[in-house]
This record gives structure tokens, C-alpha cells and sequence, in this order.
């Protein structure tokens, strides 16, 4: 198992073995914005240029297939309301969105399903066997309050079963980067039921070292996925914040990148 890098006309992302569906964890590189947010920014609501946003949008849209239209995305809250999208949820590109949810899943061939990070952890879920996909932002709140059962919880409304469930868990602040007060180990101490042996290193001024990403894969081989089907990113978004949009690193004046997935 392994993360590799991929470009494609100049647009630079990550891929994953374990995901046998057309994914991607797009980086900086390979977009038309300019300045602080150069060059791959795809939040459109982060002050940048419109019409650099759209077609940022569109390349990342032609990397999966579709046209600028042809995604579904959601509004993120750092909640764990986990949505099923369908074809009606195909998103006009920089319109608003309608629904808040942390998570969307789906069972729809040929519609890529995204979700936005800038140092939140980014899970890709695949079941080729039943043919469902999940794409979740997993900031530690919603980590926390359990978005991972809630995601297996509507896959396997849709047919998903966790034994043939593949997670690729994608760059995001790693535990070199994420220094913590109290509330954030103790809320993941109950999220894993005590189990965080090796997630955290306690600092001598009483803060705390975490490991949001080993965090979540724990969590999913809790919730029934085998252990050689998830697959963790080593890259830390604010160590590469050249490669990453890290909101700690640019103290919240940054752009977004995505992970997004399409079932084949």
C-alpha cells in the first residue's frame, strides 16, 4: 500500500492503491490562481479570484470526468451529518450549496463526490464490490462525535459492507504539527473508547501532540474495515505547506484543496 504522486497536464495530485475507484487528493500545483493563492485553490469562498476558482474547478472536474457541473460537493461545518447524494445533487460550480454535511456518500456511477481540507483529514471510502463511495472531511470535532459510523452507517444503507470497505486516509496536519490543548486528547480518549495507545505525545508546557490520522484509522478497524485495506498519507500539510494549504501554517489567509471520488 502506498500513496504515489500523479500529474496529469500539470495537475499534480495524490492517489491511493487501496481505492480501485478514479480518485485524487489534489495538491497547490497545477491551477490559475495568483498570488497568495497560487495556484490549485478550489475554495470559492476564501477571497480569491472567481473566475481563477472556476477553472480550477473545471480541471479538477476533467481529471474525473465531467464537465464544471458535473461534481457534488457540500458545505462543511465540522459536524458529522453524513448526506447520500445523487443525481440531483450535481453541483452548478461556484453556486451555493443546500445542504450542510461533513460527509456525502454514494452508489451513483460516473459522479464524483468531494469534500474541501486545509489540515483536516481527508478519508476516501471505496466498496467495489457493491459499488458505494465516501468522501469525508474529518476535522477532529467531527472525528470526535463519530462521522466515520455515521459514513459506514449510510454506505450500508446503499449496500456497503465494512469487510469490503478500502480507506485511503489523505494528507492533512500530521501529529508533528498538531499541538492540542486538553479537550482534544480527552475527546478522542472516549471517541476510541481508551484505545490511543502511541496517538499522542505529551509536551513538558502541557500541551499535546496528536495523531488525528492514525486516530481515524483506528477508528475504522473498530468499525469492522480490515487493516490491509486502509492506507494512511505520511505528508503533513503544514511541514509541505509549498504543497498543501495548511490553515495553521498561513494562519487561516489560504486556499482549500479537495479529495474526491467517482465510482467507475
Amino acid at each position: 500500500m502506498a500513496f504515489k504522486e500523479n500529474n496529469r497536464d500539470g495537475l499534480v495530485y495524490m492517489s491511493s492503491d487501496v481505492i480501485g475507484a478514479r480518485h485524487a487528493f489534489t495538491t497547490r500545483y497545477g491551477g490559475v490562481s495568483r498570488g497568495g493563492f497560487s495556484s490549485l485553490n478550489l475554495g470559492s469562498n476564501r477571497g480569491d479570484e472567481p473566475e481563477a476558482v472556476r477553472e480550477n474547478y473545471r480541471r479538477v472536474c476533467r481529471l474525473m470526468g465531467v464537465g464544471i457541473d458535473g461534481m457534488a460537493v457540500t458545505r462543511q461545518v465540522h459536524g458529522n451529518r453524513v448526506r447520500i447524494v445523487t443525481e440531483a445533487d450535481r453541483h452548478v460550480c461556484m453556486s451555493s450549496v443546500p445542504y450542510e454535511a461533513d460527509g456525502i456518500v454514494t452508489n451513483v456511477k460516473g459522479l464524483p463526490i468531494m469534500c474541501m481540507v486545509a489540515d483536516c483529514v481527508p478519508v476516501l471510502l471505496w466498496d467495489g464490490v457493491h459499488s458505494v463511495a465516501g468522501a469525508i472531511h474529518c476535522g477532529w470535532r467531527s472525528s470526535v462525535t463519530d462521522i466515520l459510523k455515521n459514513t459506514l452507517e449510510q454506505m450500508a444503507s446503499l449496500g456497503a459492507e465494512p469487510g469490503c470497505i478500502h480507506a485511503a486516509i489523505g494528507p492533512s496536519i500530521g501529529r508533528c504539527c498538531f499541538e492540542t490543548d486538553d479537550d482534544v486528547p480527552a475527546a478522542i480518549e472516549a471517541y476510541l473508547s481508551g484505545d490511543t495507545e502511541g496517538l499522542f505525545d505529551r509536551r513538558p508546557d502541557g500541551k499535546t501532540m496528536v495523531d488525528l490520522r492514525q486516530a481515524n484509522a483506528r477508528r475504522l478497524l473498530q468499525l469492522g474495515l480490515l487493516p490491509r485495506n486502509i492506507d494512511i498519507s505520511d505528508e503533513c500539510t503544514m511541514c509541505s505547506h509549498d504543497k498543501y494549504w495548511s490553515h495553521r501554517y498561513e494562519k487561516g489567509q489560504r486556499g482549500s484543496q479537495a479529495a474526491v471520488i467517482a465510482l467507475d
